[in-house]
């Protein structure tokens, strides 16, 4: 199994597929119990979802789940929202808080899986990052993330449909920000919020240098805006899944135009 595949693209977006793998090996499958083997955290079709929805894109995509490792977590351990309910480099736990191993795996065991399956993902989003920045002179990494709209564990209430991450205005300049807002504020029939409960994760915060034409934002989805039921098996709506695409084709055209008048300014 390759860690991660690359489709490389003339656009100057890249698309980031930290969580849609569900590649588990043996050995760790061995060591999951009954509600680890369910793999509900995965972010369910979202590489389908994104699938030619603008041309020209690069993504590139982790095919390992996140149970092994998350490609989304700071190697080092570090808490991603401290003080807060969240799941670590390598989970304990679902997002349900249930404990997801029969047997947890130590710290040899978490490094092997960091050099095996976290660092080959990163190694090839730094080569596409520079490859990109490289031809266009800018760069804007879009990472792609879906969740339930319900988890009392990790927040209250109902999540809303399009959560923008930018961690505070932080990982670009103000008007992809501004931007993107004003596409999903326009989208009819979804809500959203700007830096609500996922303000970006480690990816959006690591390779964010606005000042070297650098630039990252998230978008986390309600998985109500394109799967039949937020179940079993998972199931995805062609339907909802067609509207959302449009969406998301005018987000990202918007990034592509935008993307050239930023070289150079920030």
């Amino acid at each position: 199994m390759t860690p991660v595949s690359v489709i490389e693209g003339s656009s100057p977006i890249i698309l980031g597929l930290p969580h849609t793998g569900t590649f588990v090996p043996p050995n760790v499958w061995a060591e999951l119990n009954p509600i680890g083997r369910d793999l509900a955290d995965t972010d369910w079709h979202v590489d389908r979802l994104y699938d030619g929805v603008v041309d020209g894109l690069t993504t590139v995509r982790a095919n390992f789940h996140r149970y092994v490792i998350d490609a989304n977590r700071d190697p080092s351990g570090a808490s991603l929202y401290p003080g807060q309910n969240t799941t670590t480099l390598v989970p304990l736990t679902d997002f349900e808080g249930r404990d997801i191993w029969q047997s947890a795996p130590d710290q040899d065991e978490i490094e092997a899986r960091r050099v095996a399956f976290h660092a080959p993902y990163h190694v090839a989003m730094q080569a596409q990052i520079e490859r990109v920045l490289a031809t266009h002179g800018v760069v804007i990494l879009f990472d792609c993330h879906s969740i339930r709209g319900r988890i009392p564990f990790l927040f209250d209430g109902q999540l809303p449909d399009l959560n923008v991450g930018t961690d505070y205005g932080v990982t670009c300049d103000p008007r992809i920000e501004a931007a993107m807002w004003q596409d999903c504020q326009n989208a009819p029939g979804y809500s959203a919020v700007l830096n609500g409960r996922f303000r970006g994760g480690w990816t959006v915060r690591h390779y964010s240098a606005p000042d070297q034409n650098r630039h990252t934002i998230q978008l986390e989805l309600a998985q109500s805006t394109y799967l039949s039921a937020q179940t079993p098996p998972w199931t995805y709506d062609p339907d909802k899944a067609g509207a959302l695409r449009e969406q998301l084709s005018q987000i990202l055209q918007t990034l592509a135009d935008l993307a050239p008048t930023l070289k150079g300014t920030s």
